[in-house]
């Protein structure tokens, strides 16, 4: 299939990108080159533009005769999502609706979302599962809300087939070294912790040690990007295949704490990490992991890489390399 891959020169959209092409598949990679890279465009041809200009859009599928949509292109820091909504339902949302009525407009009809757990807001239950109410507490997991919601719509009034992937922590980097983690400004825990392990960043700041976990610090679940690329390339083969609009979480099901991941990146890096604490950050729950079990059920899918060495080996090796 030819598939067009919306923010295809990110952290997560050059991976599956890569995935794609090794599937026999031809990713058309879309992007502005905001938060992407140009260097992170290796499987295929690429279109530099944005989804807020319609025209290009439309020029796009009729240049390429797209046959399926995988859609990461947005904005995702929740922080900024919470003094500059706006800028957040306008790209993420209102510009989603230029794509998806190109879509419907050119017949094609299979798209994989790339949404968030942050739609569910603070968690009621651990682990988390898809029927989990939906409450998100920020514009960013709203602005994602939204579009799960207008995929439904269009699914009922156009036909139009959809995988909303709902993501818990997107880490690690490519095994085999050719992209990774880059991201101005860098929010994710591991490449900070790496960062100031290698000296390139501030202490780590661990907001929070007195949350009620084993170890005082917030516990996420650490998905390995590698198996997130490969989740998207599953949902697209089960649309191709006939599936039905659902959507899906993507995690390994199992939580590591702050000071886990900072002493994991230690025994790593064979050195301390710098670190400072602070209190807790408004908004931030004391636990988030996956309930992933409907991602084996429908995709056949399971993590490659659950283990949390694995997952910072690679990112080590990955802000460590040759440069």
């Amino acid at each position: 299939m030819k598939v067009l891959v919306t923010g295809g020169a990110g952290y997560i959209g050059s991976h599956t990108a890569k995935i794609l092409n090794a599937a026999g598949h031809e990713p058309i990679v879309l992007d502005n080159l905001t938060y992407g890279h140009d260097w992170a465009v290796q499987w295929g041809p690429f279109e530099a533009g944005d989804l807020a200009d319609v025209a290009f859009i439309r020029g796009v599928f009729d240049r390429h005769a797209i046959d399926a949509v995988i859609h990461f292109a947005a904005n995702a820091y929740v922080g900024e999502s919470m003094t500059d909504p706006r800028k957040y339902f306008r790209n993420n949302t209102f510009n989603t609706l230029n794509l998806l009525d190109t879509m419907v407009d050119r017949g094609v009809t299979r798209v994989v979302f790339s949404s968030t757990c942050a739609t569910y807001g603070d968690p009621q239950r651990i682990p988390i599962d898809e029927s989990h109410p939906q409450a998100p507490v920020n514009p960013y997991g709203e602005s994602k809300l939204f579009v799960e919601r207008i995929l439904h719509w269009y699914g009922k009034a156009y036909a139009l087939r959809s995988v909303a992937l709902r993501y818990f922590n997107a880490s690690g980097a490519d095994p085999d070294g050719a992209v990774g983690e880059d991201h101005d400004p860098e929010t994710h825990l591991i490449p900070l912790v790496i960062g100031a392990a290698l000296g390139r960043r501030p202490p780590v700041g661990v907001f929070g040690t007195d949350y009620p976990t084993p170890d005082g610090t917030a516990i996420r679940d650490y998905i390995h990007v590698i198996d997130l690329a490969d989740a998207h390339v599953r949902a697209l083969d089960y649309l191709a295949g006939g599936g039905v609009t659902t959507a899906i979480n993507l995690g390994t099901g199992r939580g590591h704490s702050v000071r886990e991941v900072i002493e994991t990146v230690e025994r790593v890096a064979g050195k301390p990490v710098p670190r400072t604490s602070s209190p807790r950050r408004a908004g931030d729950p004391p636990q988030l992991v996956a309930d992933p079990r409907r991602a084996k059920d429908v995709l056949g899918w399971t993590p490659r890489y659950p283990d949390l060495r694995t997952i910072v080996e690679h990112a080590w090796r990955w802000h460590t390399r040759a440069r």
